[in-house]
């Protein structure tokens, strides 16, 4: 865990007033004992989860694909290729909308903007990277990529402890 107890709060403010400003149907699913709290979206995240990251062309039209959603200090991070369509739209439209899905037990969702961000500029962002991924592909390779950062709007939770995991 690398979130500190401000980073926590700030987590749990977000989930708080996203849930709030949640419509009457999705909070009909998500009720409150089926809610994550800041440190329950901590834990379930760990490090590094497959996400979907939906980002939209010049055109309006919506475009989603996997990426490694990076958990770190309370935002969801991720990197792709440099010449990345992916990384064009969110330069261009950086809007973005991620889920993390696991079957029907679980999902985060989070709605905001990716914002890049230089791990060389930032050395717990590198070391975080580093001890995720190693340090053979960090620098092989991992660390000419470039980078971002969620900032979120929304984050949305969910965890049905009626299925076991990987269900």
């Amino acid at each position: 865990m690398h979130e500190n107890p401000e980073d926590l709060a700030w987590l749990q403010r977000l989930l708080a007033d996203s849930y709030a400003a949640a419509g009457r149907h999705l909070r009909s699913i998500v009720t409150e004992e089926r809610r994550l709290d800041a440190a329950g979206v901590v834990a379930e995240m760990g490090a590094m989860r497959v996400m979907a990251l939906a980002t939209t062309t010049a055109g309006g039209e919506p475009r989603v694909g996997p990426v490694d959603g990076l958990f770190y200090r309370g935002r969801l991070h991720f990197g792709s290729g440099a010449d990345s369509l992916r990384f064009r739209h969110l330069r261009a439209r950086p809007a973005v909308s991620a889920s993390v899905i696991d079957g029907e037990r679980l999902q985060i969702t989070v709605h905001g903007r990716a914002r890049e961000v230089s791990p060389a500029n930032d050395r717990a962002l590198t070391s975080f990277l580093v001890e995720v991924y190693g340090r053979e592909a960090w620098d092989g390779w991992m660390s000419a990529l470039p980078w971002a950062r969620i900032e979120p709007d929304r984050m949305i939770t969910f965890r049905n402890a009626q299925v076991p995991e990987g269900v």
